[in-house]
Protein backbone atom coordinates (compact mmCIF):
# COMPACT_ATOMS: atom_id res chain seq x y z
CA UNK A 1 0.00 0.00 0.00
CA UNK A 2 1.33 3.43 -0.90
CA UNK A 3 -0.19 6.57 0.58
CA UNK A 4 1.05 10.12 0.24
CA UNK A 5 0.42 12.28 3.28
CA UNK A 6 1.84 15.68 4.15
CA UNK A 7 3.44 16.01 7.54
CA UNK A 8 5.18 18.60 9.70
CA UNK A 9 8.46 17.94 11.48
CA UNK A 10 8.20 19.20 15.08
CA UNK A 11 10.44 18.45 18.05
CA UNK A 12 12.10 15.52 16.31
CA UNK A 13 8.82 13.88 15.24
CA UNK A 14 6.95 13.81 11.93
CA UNK A 15 3.31 14.72 12.57
CA UNK A 16 0.87 13.83 9.74
CA UNK A 17 -1.52 16.58 8.70
CA UNK A 18 -4.26 14.04 8.00
CA UNK A 19 -5.34 10.80 9.69
CA UNK A 20 -3.56 7.65 8.55
CA UNK A 21 -5.26 4.27 8.00
CA UNK A 22 -2.78 2.45 10.24
CA UNK A 23 -3.08 0.19 13.25
CA UNK A 24 -1.35 1.14 16.49
CA UNK A 25 2.31 0.07 16.53
CA UNK A 26 2.20 -0.78 12.80
CA UNK A 27 5.61 -0.45 11.14
CA UNK A 28 5.88 1.64 7.99
CA UNK A 29 8.64 2.84 5.67
CA UNK A 30 8.88 6.58 5.00
CA UNK A 31 10.30 8.54 2.09
CA UNK A 32 10.78 12.21 2.86
CA UNK A 33 10.38 14.82 0.13
CA UNK A 34 10.85 18.44 1.13
CA UNK A 35 7.91 20.29 -0.40
CA UNK A 36 9.60 23.69 -0.30
CA UNK A 37 12.36 22.38 -2.58
CA UNK A 38 10.13 20.68 -5.11
CA UNK A 39 6.59 22.08 -4.98
CA UNK A 40 6.95 23.62 -8.45
CA UNK A 41 8.38 20.51 -10.09
CA UNK A 42 6.81 17.29 -11.22
CA UNK A 43 9.35 15.29 -9.25
CA UNK A 44 8.26 11.87 -10.50
CA UNK A 45 8.53 13.02 -14.11
CA UNK A 46 11.96 14.55 -13.54
CA UNK A 47 13.21 11.37 -11.88
CA UNK A 48 11.84 9.27 -14.75
CA UNK A 49 13.54 11.52 -17.30
CA UNK A 50 16.88 11.03 -15.58
CA UNK A 51 16.36 7.32 -15.14
CA UNK A 52 15.23 6.69 -18.73
CA UNK A 53 17.65 9.11 -20.41
CA UNK A 54 19.82 7.83 -23.24
CA UNK A 55 23.32 9.19 -22.53
CA UNK A 56 24.31 8.77 -26.20
CA UNK A 57 21.61 11.23 -27.30
CA UNK A 58 23.08 14.75 -27.21
CA UNK A 59 21.49 18.13 -27.71
CA UNK A 60 23.34 18.44 -31.00
CA UNK A 61 21.75 15.21 -32.28
CA UNK A 62 18.28 16.44 -31.32
CA UNK A 63 18.86 19.81 -32.99
CA UNK A 64 20.11 18.12 -36.17
CA UNK A 65 17.04 15.87 -36.27
CA UNK A 66 14.67 18.81 -35.74
CA UNK A 67 16.43 20.83 -38.42
CA UNK A 68 15.48 18.17 -40.98
CA UNK A 69 11.76 18.85 -40.47
CA UNK A 70 10.57 20.91 -43.41
CA UNK A 71 8.09 23.76 -43.15
CA UNK A 72 6.50 24.95 -39.98
CA UNK A 73 6.15 22.73 -36.94
CA UNK A 74 2.95 24.66 -36.14
CA UNK A 75 1.50 23.62 -39.49
CA UNK A 76 2.53 20.00 -38.92
CA UNK A 77 0.88 19.95 -35.49
CA UNK A 78 -2.32 21.60 -36.79
CA UNK A 79 -2.47 19.13 -39.68
CA UNK A 80 -2.04 16.22 -37.30
CA UNK A 81 -4.78 17.48 -34.97
CA UNK A 82 -7.29 18.27 -37.71
CA UNK A 83 -10.41 20.33 -37.06
CA UNK A 84 -11.40 21.17 -33.49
Amino acid sequence: MLDEVEAVYENGVLRPLAPLPLAEQEHVKLSVLRIADSDWLDVEFMEACGRDADPSLSLEVVRASLAKIGGSMDAAIEADRGEY
